[in-house]
């Protein structure tokens, strides 16, 4: 039997403080394996490891493809790349971006469950939207643990809330007190592997290919998801509907993956690039009618150049009706229209 030793964290906005207290309330010996997924900018410096050295629990780094997993050991998700686990090693890869992010928290912690089971324990931290919640879900399933930072002291609490809505958590607690709680949980021995039923495994091996590009992997995700009627934020594809329990989530055929809360703010967000995408396209025609119209009247055309300029003047008008909709215009997500009472009463379901 092995010990509870795979240790997969993701955070996003508001994590980076968080991540630091559960790391420095580890012991320095601790026996178990930590893989970490944080929410950057893929232009950003992984500076992550440097600062995680800096508290003298467990030596960090960021992960490299193929790298062998070692007890003791802190691995980060570099910039810009997915973070995933198999048998014996550690794979990065630039796979399609789910949830919007590149690292996103939902591979690793599918990749950990698929592979490792009940010696996993899942942590979501401070973050928005949802990202971490079907991973989460996967490592319930697979007989792992599952903590979530207590939303009500999180810096954003879209993150450990959503988890909490969506999957069955064994332990909400202040960040302060995850790190002893992880060295508690690590030195229990459990089975290697809880397998799920087949449709969960067909699904989660061709998710996991699709993360790590497997080109060779030929995944008929049509054939085992359903259509829905919405198309791809990032690429147009056409989106298969995924359940997992009482959930929905989005995948494309080319790879691109959704929650539906990183849809719905996905979707509102490009609504409101293409309004100043229509906006620019109008103010440009009200440009060239104007030229148009200069270049008959310099041509001693009064007639046409009127028409031209009146043309103009209408389309102007009409843009400036395109450009009065983008204050009114909102970007959102689930998580903003849930109401503050029904976060009362998750919470309350919680013991809180």
């Amino acid at each position: 039997m092995e010990k509870r030793n795979i240790i997969v964290l993701g955070a996003s906005s508001g994590g980076f403080d968080a991540i630091k207290q559960v790391i420095s309330g580890l012991p320095p010996n601790l026996e178990a394996a930590i893989f970490i997924v944080w929410h950057m900018s893929p232009e950003t410096t992984g500076i992550l490891p440097d600062v995680l050295n800096k508290l003298g629990s467990m030596p960090a780094a960021n992960a490299t493809d193929f790298e062998e997993i070692k007890m003791g050991r802190i691995y980060i998700a570099p910039p810009d790349r997915h973070l995933l686990l198999e048998s014996n090693f550690i794979r990065v890869t630039k796979g399609p971006k789910e949830n919007r992010f590149r690292p996103a928290v939902d591979p690793l912690f599918r990749s950990a469950a698929y592979t490792f089971g009940e010696r996993v324990i899942g942590v979501v931290l401070s973050g928005a939207l949802d990202d971490g919640t079907s991973g989460l879900w996967i490592i319930k399933e697979r007989g792992g643990i599952a903590i979530v930072q207590d939303p009500k002291e999180a810096t954003v609490s879209d993150m450990p809330f959503n988890a909490l809505r969506e999957v069955k958590i064994d332990h909400i607690l202040p960040v302060a007190q995850i790190g002893p709680m992880l060295a508690k949980l690590s030195s229990v021995q459990v089975n290697e592997v809880k397998s799920g039923n087949d449709e969960e495994n067909k699904r989660t091996e061709m998710e996991l290919h699709i993360a790590l590009q497997d080109q060779d992997y030929e995944h008929p995700f049509f054939n085992l998801e359903k259509l829905s009627p919405f198309t791809c934020p990032e690429c147009s594809g056409v989106l298969g509907v995924i359940k997992e329990g009482n959930r929905i989530r989005y995948r494309c055929h080319t790879g691109h993956a959704y929650s539906s809360d990183s849809l719905l703010a996905a979707l509102t967000e490009k609504t409101e690039d293409t309004l100043w995408e229509t906006v620019r396209e109008m103010q440009e025609t009200v440009m060239l009618l104007n030229h148009l119209g200069d270049h008959f009247a310099e041509n001693n055309q009064p007639h046409e150049a009127a028409l031209y300029f009146q043309k103009a003047k209408e389309a102007l008008q009409r843009s400036r009706e395109v450009r009065a909709m983008l204050p009114a215009h909102e970007n959102t997500s689930m998580s903003e229209i849930e109401s503050v009472e029904t976060k009362a009463k998750t919470n309350k379901l919680a013991g809180h």
